[in-house]
C-alpha cells in the first residue's frame, strides 16, 4: 500500500506535459477528395512530415463525395481527442453549406476548431483556342453577343462558383456544366467540348504553356509567376474578381481539448515552414498562406459571408 502511494504522490508531481505522450497512437488525416490530385498531395505531404515529427503514423483516409461534404461530415463526427484531423477546403467550408440549402451534415462554423490555414490557388480563366477572345473583357462581350451558348466547365464548388461570379460581374449568361473530376473536365476543355473553365494552375499551367488552351486572366490582384504574360483580373478591369482563390487548412472537431488543439497547430504550423515541404507544396503550383487559429477562423467566417452572398445573388445550385 505505501508503494502505491508513493508511486501516486510522483505521479501527482509529475508536470502536466510529462503525465502524457500525445499523440500516442496513430492520428487520422482525413481528405474529402480521391486519391492522386493536387488536394490529396498536399495531404500527403504534410502528413509525411507531422509522422516525422511526431514519430508517430499519420494515416491519410480519403473519403471523397459530394464536392467534399461526405469526408468533411466524418470529419466533424469523429471523436474530438486529437487523434481526428481534416483536410480544410474553400468548398466544402465556406461554399457548400449554402449552395445544397445546409444539407450537408455538418455546420461549417460550429462544429470545428481551425488549426492553421496553409495553401491557396487563384483561379485561372482559361478557354479553348477557338474561342474568339484573347482577354476577359473579350470574353464578356462575346458572352453577351452569344446568351447562353457558351459553356464552363466546373469540377467542384470552388470553380462552379467562380464561374457564377463571373456572370454575376459581368452580367452575361453561360451554360454551366458540371463534372465529376478534374480530369474528364479538362479532356473536354480541350476537345473543345465546352469552352471556359475556371481552373487551378495545377490543371491549367501546362496546358496553357503547351499551348492547347489559352489563359485569359488571373482571378487575383497579381500575375501567376508560372504564366507571367497572363493579366491579373484587377489589370484586366475586373476588381470584384480579383480574389478568386481555392485555399486549404487543417481542422479538428470542435470539442477537442484546448492543449491538443494548440499542439496540433503549432505542429501543422511548424511543419508548413520546413524547407522541404515549402518546396514540395510549391512544386503542386499552390502559394504558402500559413495562418494560426484565430486568424484562420476569422478568414472563415468572412469567407462564408462573402460566398453565401454571391449564392443567393447568383441564385445557383449544386449540381
Amino acid at each position: 500500500m505505501t508503494r502505491f502511494i508513493v508511486l501516486v504522490l510522483l505521479a501527482l508531481a509529475l508536470p502536466a506535459g510529462a503525465q502524457e505522450r500525445f499523440p500516442d497512437k496513430p492520428v487520422r488525416f482525413i481528405v474529402p477528395f480521391p486519391p492522386g490530385g493536387g488536394t490529396d498531395s498536399l495531404a500527403r505531404i504534410l502528413g509525411a512530415k507531422l509522422a516525422a515529427m511526431w514519430d508517430q503514423q499519420v494515416l491519410i483516409e480519403n473519403r471523397a463525395g459530394a464536392q467534399g461534404n461526405i469526408g468533411t461530415a466524418a470529419g466533424a463526427k469523429a471523436a474530438a481527442d486529437g487523434y481526428t484531423i481534416t483536410l480544410a477546403h474553400q468548398g466544402a467550408l465556406v461554399i457548400n453549406p449554402h449552395l445544397y440549402g445546409g444539407n450537408i451534415g455538418y455546420d461549417a462554423v460550429k462544429d470545428f476548431a481551425p488549426l492553421a490555414r496553409a495553401t491557396e490557388m487563384a483561379f485561372i480563366l482559361v478557354v479553348h483556342p477557338s474561342v474568339p477572345a484573347n482577354s476577359m473583357k473579350e470574353l464578356a462581350e462575346l458572352a453577351k453577343k452569344n446568351p447562353g451558348k457558351l459553356a464552363f466547365a466546373s469540377t467542384s464548388s470552388g470553380p462552379q462558383m467562380a464561374g457564377e461570379l463571373f456572370r454575376l460581374v459581368t452580367q452575361t449568361q453561360m451554360l454551366h456544366v458540371p463534372y465529376k473530376g478534374g480530369g474528364p473536365a479538362t479532356a473536354d476543355l480541350l476537345a473543345g467540348h465546352v469552352s471556359i473553365m475556371f481552373a487551378n494552375p495545377t490543371a491549367a499551367v501546362p496546358h496553357v504553356k503547351a499551348g492547347k488552351l489559352r489563359a485569359l486572366g488571373v482571378m487575383d490582384t497579381k500575375r501567376n509567376p508560372a504564366i507571367p504574360d497572363v493579366p491579373s483580373a484587377l489589370e484586366s478591369g475586373y476588381p470584384d474578381l480579383s480574389n478568386i482563390i481555392e485555399w486549404y487548412g487543417v481542422i479538428a472537431p470542435a470539442a477537442t481539448p484546448r492543449e491538443r488543439l494548440d499542439f496540433l497547430s503549432k505542429s501543422v504550423l511548424q511543419a508548413l515552414q520546413a524547407p522541404d515541404v515549402v518546396s514540395r507544396i510549391q512544386a503542386l503550383g499552390q502559394t504558402l498562406s500559413p495562418q494560426g487559429p484565430e486568424d484562420f477562423g476569422r478568414f472563415i467566417r468572412t469567407e462564408h459571408e462573402r460566398w453565401m452572398k454571391v449564392v443567393k445573388d447568383s441564385g445557383a445550385k449544386a449540381e
